[in-house]
């Protein structure tokens, strides 16, 4: 567990670029576990399945395949050898894994995928529940916010930057809505792990971040 970094926090937060440069910095695996919930959401989507605890939910469970593989940007992700890389990073699948991630077969499956890349050591993971459910152990945690409006103001940045189109007001709505339901739902809600350092990044730059964590992570660097 001493080489086991989490990164836990909302929507919006950086928590996928600090983890991924972090990550680089380090030499370790950045494990992007948002990219895994948001295919499952997708294969649901896809099979028309209702986004509800079900056996349809755990049939489909059996029948995916999820890869993470190193990006320029974002994580490239594979469903079953098919890049959804793109098609799983639009603002409405965000609300999908939010839902998806509450239901306990879901949960209880990429808990355990995720564990096991955890084995080998050496990883960033990042997500909602790391330092909480799937990685406690780990000796060093993070937690990484920013004021809803700046979450929002990042997103609207990012989806223009990829040629989608969204508005500022609409994504803000998404946002709160989406802490609403992390933060209130039963099963793995969001929170900060007792142990973690708590990064409010409204302020800071993405360099800085990093830096903030490499200062705080320095030991196992030797």
């Amino acid at each position: 567990m001493n080489k086991i970094i989490t990164i836990d926090g909302p929507s919006g937060s950086g928590k996928s670029t600090v983890s991924r440069l972090l990550a680089q910095r380090l030499r370790y695996t950045y494990l992007d576990t948002g990219a895994m919930y948001r295919a499952v959401g997708l294969a649901a989507l896809r099979g028309n399945i209702e986004l509800v605890e079900s056996e349809a939910i755990k049939a489909l469970l059996d029948t995916i395949k999820i890869t993470l593989l190193p990006g320029e940007g974002d994580t490239k992700v594979l469903l079953n050898d098919e890049d959804v890389s793109l098609a799983i990073r639009s603002a409405d699948m965000a609300m999908v894994a939010s839902k998806i991630s509450a239901l306990p077969s879901v949960r209880k499956k990429l808990t355990n995928l995720q564990q096991e890349i955890g084995k080998a050591g050496a990883v960033v993971a990042e997500g909602r529940d790391m330092g909480t459910v799937v990685f406690p152990g780990s000796k060093n945690k993070f937690f990484l916010s920013a004021t809803p409006q700046e979450r929002a103001r990042r997103r609207t940045e990012q989806l223009k930057e990829k040629g989608q189109t969204s508005q500022y007001d609409d994504i803000l709505k998404q946002i709160l809505k989406r802490d609403q339901d992390d933060s209130s739902r039963a099963l793995a809600p969001l929170k900060p792990a007792d142990d973690a350092v708590i990064v409010d990044s409204s302020t800071m730059t993405i360099d800085e971040v990093v830096q903030f964590m490499l200062n705080s992570i320095k030991p196992l660097r030797k």
